[in-house]
């Protein structure tokens, strides 16, 4: 097969029917869309509108509340860590803080403070200083000989 032999499935596409182009076309003269009014011009939108009854969008309730002032915090995996830290990018000898998790490049910036969840294997002993934790996540830190500490009592919820 040669780039020139390169042809599509027979029926996949489709050509686009070309509107206005004459009456031996099917759709010439007024392109299908009625004579006058405002739905036969261009640039005019009347979605969602119903004949003046009240609209479906306006009829439904409100629902939900976006609380202004909620924190949002970057999320590490400790398998993420792990990886940083067999790559040599992280000293497995040092505390390990948010600083130097977003010098690293694991986390691009810190947020309201970062959060360690459990997804991955931790096999090195490390001492992590962060704002947040799971418990699952504090747990296998211990279990592999570490300590993880929550610098913000309110974030470990």
């Amino acid at each position: 097969m040669k780039l020139h032999e390169l042809r599509d499935n027979p029926g996949a596409t489709k050509k686009a029917m070309r509107v206005g182009r004459g009456p031996g076309s099917g759709k010439g003269k007024m392109g299908g869309r009625g004579i006058k009014g405002q739905k036969s011009r261009s640039g005019v939108s009347i979605n969602g509108y119903e004949g003046g009854q009240m609209p479906l969008y306006q009829r439904l309730p409100k629902r939900g509340f976006n609380k202004p002032n909620r924190k949002s915090y970057a999320v590490v995996n400790l398998g993420m860590i792990q990886k940083f830290v067999d790559a040599g990018k992280l000293d497995a000898g040092q505390p390990i803080d948010e600083a130097k998790l977003v010098e690293c490049g694991l986390v691009r910036r810190s947020l309201d403070g970062i959060r360690v969840l459990a997804k991955g294997e931790l096999t090195s002993g490390l001492t992590l200083n962060v704002t947040g934790a799971s418990k699952s996540a504090v747990e296998a830190v211990e279990k592999a000989g570490g300590s993880l500490n929550v610098t913000s009592t309110a974030a470990a919820e």
